[in-house]
């Protein structure tokens, strides 16, 4: 995800929207107006929901940015390449030296050379042909994401982009209009949505065990500060770059895709309105000042995002969700992955379950590890419980779920199939980012999610994610 030298991500200031710029300044009545305004002309329809494109026996696939990220889903391919159901024809970055390292790469498993693209920043572009392939798969820093998902969906191609597909309401706004004018799939790859936890609790949750979904709370809590601090591993620190100019929640899909998938957003339920606010910043600035960096002492001084957001969201249904960010804190990993349910509850990072038994019973104790292993065996996901095997014998990618994701998406497009998440959902779950920068500069204030998927949301359905091949 290392994919341009930027001195200043091109101006980032440039690249704000309208309304995240304003946001300051702006009542949220006036912001909820441009947006609804902007979906007026934008002539949003939803016909790009339950999408179905024409089968593609075998995916030609070209990859931008090849940095951490890409080299990854890179081996993610390696069994989907060999089998016959892909091929990598294209790969774009603007370092040789990522360029030779993921020929290389790809030349362990596959004997085809893919094209190369790079030398320029606008050398991307020329792979966004459906002569050169069917999917563009974005492994680029964020700003990239939605400009080449778009260009992607103008020349013919499928766009799959990591997270987040976009970070302004418009990008959003637009990503959907192009994905519904162009009828081709624009999905966001949130891996943690194919995680064997997740998986299981979203089966239990449809199966009853949980009785009434009410409540979740997750998060993105990953202490960041020396990958961020550290100049190639994120190339030329664009990730820290970020941070030095937005505050808000600025990595909301780890945490908020499962939960949407819980919560059937999109599919009975939308998430309707949101609050958030933001700490006041110390540890990343502290880290910085800790350096022997000049120009990173420097950059101390100009850190703006909190330490920790907090982001309240509400949904049509009258269920809350918390969801938080904090790359900056010296602290394990954790998504919380808690929901509470009328017969049961979760918390997550370590897995916890309980089930209500009635209110006489003792509420202090979580179920054994025993227990709950029965509960683990008998609500296994049917996704995880058919791949299980093939995830274990290949290059794992966060515990297997980086490997289901790709296997999904890819087998999706092979058969003609519609995709586990739409466009719809990507762009919603990154709107959340966006609104919440909005929010902390208004001082916590509650803003309006639009809807981007006219009234569709309305039609009651259970997740279709893993549910055919």
């Amino acid at each position: 995800m290392d994919f341009l030298r930027m001195s200043g991500l091109l101006g980032m200031s440039g690249l704000f929207s309208s309304f995240a710029a304003r946001s300051g300044n702006a009542e949220p009545e006036s912001l909820d107006a441009a947006m609804k305004e902007k979906i007026k002309v934008a002539g949003l329809n939803g016909s790009a929901f339950h999408l179905k494109a024409a089968p593609i026996p075998k995916v030609r696939i070209a990859l931008f940015g090849l940095g951490n990220r890409g080299q990854s889903l890179i081996d993610m391919l390696n069994w989907l390449v060999q089998e016959g159901h892909a091929e990598i024809t294209a790969i774009s970055d603007i370092n040789p030296k990522k360029v030779q390292r993921a020929k290389e790469q790809i030349g362990t498993f596959q004997r085809v050379v893919p094209a190369v693209f790079t030398g320029a920043e606008n050398a991307w572009e020329q792979a966004m042909s459906s002569e050169v392939a069917d999917l563009a798969l974005i492994c680029t820093p964020w700003e990239w994401h939605a400009k080449m998902a778009l260009k992607a969906m103008e020349n013919g191609l499928h766009a799959a982009s990591e997270v987040p597909i976009a970070y302004t309401p418009e990008d959003s706004i637009e990503l959907v209009r192009t994905a519904e004018a162009t009828q081709r799939h624009c999905i966001m790859l949130e891996n943690c949505c194919y995680n064997r936890e997740e998986l299981w609790i979203l089966n239990m949750i449809e199966e009853g065990v949980f009785g009434t979904v009410t409540h979740a709370e997750c998060a993105y809590l990953h202490d960041l500060r020396q990958l961020m601090i550290d100049p190639t591993y994120y190339e030329d620190r664009w990730r820290l770059k970020h941070h030095l100019q937005r505050n808000g929640n600025l990595y909301t899909t780890h945490g908020l895709g499962p939960v949407c998938m819980y919560f059937d957003i999109l599919r009975g339920d939308t998430l309707t309105h949101l609050t958030s606010m933001s700490s006041k910043e110390a540890a990343l600035s502290e880290a910085l000042s800790a350096t022997d960096d000049p120009a990173l002492q420097a950059m101390a001084k100009e850190v703006v995002c909190g330490d920790v957001n907090t982001t309240l969201i509400g949904t049509a249904k009258g269920r809350s969700i918390m969801l938080q960010f904090d790359v900056h804190s010296g602290r394990p990993y954790n998504r919380l992955d808690k929901v509470v349910g009328s017969k049961a509850a979760h918390y997550g990072y370590p897995s916890r379950l309980y089930i209500d038994h009635g209110a006489s019973w003792d509420g202090h104790r979580w179920l054994s590890d025993e227990a709950e292993a029965e509960y683990r065996d008998r609500y296994e996901h049917p996704l995880w419980s058919r791949l299980q095997k093939l995830a274990e014998e290949h290059p794992q990618g966060h515990g297997g779920m980086d490997f289901v994701m790709m296997y999904r998406l890819i087998r999706c497009l092979n058969l003609g199939e519609s995709l586990d998440m739409n466009v719809y959902d990507g762009a919603l779950w990154s709107m959340v980012g966006a609104l919440s920068e909005a929010s902390v500069a208004a001082d916590a204030q509650r803003m309006v999610i639009p809807d981007l998927t006219a009234g569709l949301w309305k039609q009651a359905a259970k997740h279709p994610v893993g549910r055919s091949l």
